[in-house]
Formats: C-alpha cells, structure tokens, sequence
C-alpha cells in the first residue's frame, strides 16, 4: 500500500458558459489529490490522508477518489469549507491563486493524523500542504513520527507566494528533506532551494546532502534527470505531446514513478539510491509517458491503466 498524505481541492479552471460567457469551472485537484489518483487508476494500491470537507466539494473529491480505485478509510471530514484554487492559464502553463483561510485542508491537526499503519510500502507527501501550519507542521510530525517505518518520497512543489512565512516554509521543507528517501523537484523548485548561478549538478548534490538518496528533477519538455547518492545521474527525455495544459503533470509523474517502482518491486531500492541505470530509465520513462498523457487534455485527468500501449 502506498499512502498519499496532502491537500485535496478544488481547481477552477478557465471556461466558458452556455452563451460563451467567461466562467471558471470546478474540477478535483490539489498534488498529493492528484498522485493519490493518478496512482489508483494505474492499478497500485493507494490509500488517501488529508481533511475533506463536508461540503458539496468535499463530497465531489471523494467521491473521486473512491471512484479511481483510492482508499478513503483514512479520510477526515471537518465541518470546514473546501480550499479552491484559481487557475490562470498561459499559453498551456498553469499558474494558481489560493482561497484556503480556515479551510478543512489548512486546519488538519496533530489530533487528526492517522495511527501507524502495518504492510505501508511507502509515503508520499507534498504539495501545498507543506506550507502553512497548523497542517503543514501536523504533516511533517507525521512523517517523522513514521520515518523507517516505510521509505518516504515527497515532491514540494514549491510555492513560496502561497506561504504565510516563508523562513519557516523553508525550514520545515529542510526538515522534511531530513526525513525523505526520495526527491522530486521541478528545475524550477531547485533553484529555490539552492539559488545561484552553480552546475545542476553541484545543486542537486546539495540536496542529497540533506539526506535523501535519490533526487528526481523534471525539466518541462527537456525530460527530466535522477541523481542517486552513489553519483549515478539517468536521465530520460520528455515523451512528445500535443500540450493542452500542464495542469497536474508532476503529480502524474510521480504517480508513474511510484506505480513503475511498486510493480518492479524496486521501492526499497530507489530508497536506497541503489537502482540501476536500466531500472532508472524504465521507471523514468513510464513516468514520463504518464505525464505525456496527461499535459494532452485539459486539467490534472491521469490516464487509465487501460490508456496506455501495451
């Protein structure tokens, strides 16, 4: 079991009404919401960690959820409202505005985290939820309280507009970066991280030294590079697509990653920094073809199982 612990919520994408109004259109979202997904409908067994709400939106995410093959049994259902994020589209690249004050997903609790759960084959943590207490500290309790229980991947997705305080949104990804196995980080995200005019390499080096053993780096259409502890680097080329968004592609990615790595039996492994390079490149690249499904339609929709060739 893969337990995917992070945000749920609502994007509004742009659209259009009956008449051709200008309108924004609800659709389930969120990162950790959408590798939970992407993952259930790849035929991994997931299960979902994270508050929603009981309104009309929380009612449509998990009903997502179930519906793509995710657990919901951990799920907690605060009498709160649903965050929303307002999605602003250009030229296919999606950029996010955040209405969460007082949401379900921000005011999660240490009170609310789930117990120590047996047969974990890992845990995947990201996202937004990172950012802001009190959620984002319950989140990084909870991944310290089961680090070596279960080898941990996060992806940040780093959004430093959206943190309330940024030198605290830093230190506790840090922390986080203490308690992980595995890494992924857009280039975009790394240069957040380590900021100057340094090789790619000197700067995912300095991530590993924080403690993980594989650092995953995505690069838009460029493909994307892994860096192991053992100074192994793979990289693998972006599959080609007719981009309609890119809404939702990283945490395609690293659902393809997760799915590829569980089915080859390769997750205590990756962990370790000790794949081979034949092994990189076909988790690597199956999670590429993923995410190349996925930047073809509009919004976060992580293909089928069913989608892909055979």
């Amino acid at each position: 079991m893969i337990l995917c612990s992070g945000e749920a919520l609502i994007d509004m994408l742009p659209g259009q009404t009956a008449d051709g109004a200008l309108a924004h259109v609800p659709h389930c979202g969120g990162a950790v919401f959408n590798t939970a997904i992407g993952l259930g409908r790849l035929g991994a067994p997931v299960s979902f960690f994270s508050a929603i709400s009981t309104d009309g939106f929380g009612d449509m995410l998990r009903q997502a959820l179930e519906a793509s093959d995710v657990d919901t049994s951990l799920v907690v259902r605060p009498d709160r409202l649903t965050t929303l994020a307002m999605v602003h589209l250009k030229d296919g690249h999606a950029n996010y505005s955040f209405y969460d004050e007082n949401s379900a997903g921000a005011m999660l609790t240490s009170e609310d985290l789930p117990p120590l759960l047996p047969h974990l084959d890992a845990l995947f943590f990201g996202g937004i939820s990172l950012c802001n207490a009190p959620a984002a500290d319950s989140y990084l309790a909870f991944a310290e309280r089961v680090k070596g229980q279960a080898p941990i991947m996060i992806d940040p997705n780093v959004r430093p507009g959206f943190a309330k305080d940024e030198t605290a949104y830093r230190n506790r990804l840090t922390r986080f970066l203490g308690v992980a196995q595995i890494v992924k980080l857009s280039d975009e995200d790394l240069n957040w991280f380590v900021p100057g005019n340094i090789p790619l390499e000197d700067k995912a080096n300095r991530i590993l030294e924080h403690g993980p053993s594989l650092l995953l780096l995505t690069k838009g259409s460029e493909g994307a590079v892994a860096f192991q502890r053992n100074g192994d680097t793979i990289p693998v080329a972006a599959q080609k697509a007719d981009v309609i968004d890119t809404v939702g592609a990283g945490d395609t990615f690293n659902s393809g990653f997760l799915t590829a790595l569980y089915e080859r039996s390769l997750i205590p492994s990756a962990a370790k920094g000790a794949l081979s390079g034949t092994d990189m490149t076909d988790c690597l690249s199956f999670a590429a073809q993923v995410a190349a499904i996925t930047v073809s339609r509009k919004g976060a929709n992580p293909p089928w199982r069913s989608e892909l060739p055979n």
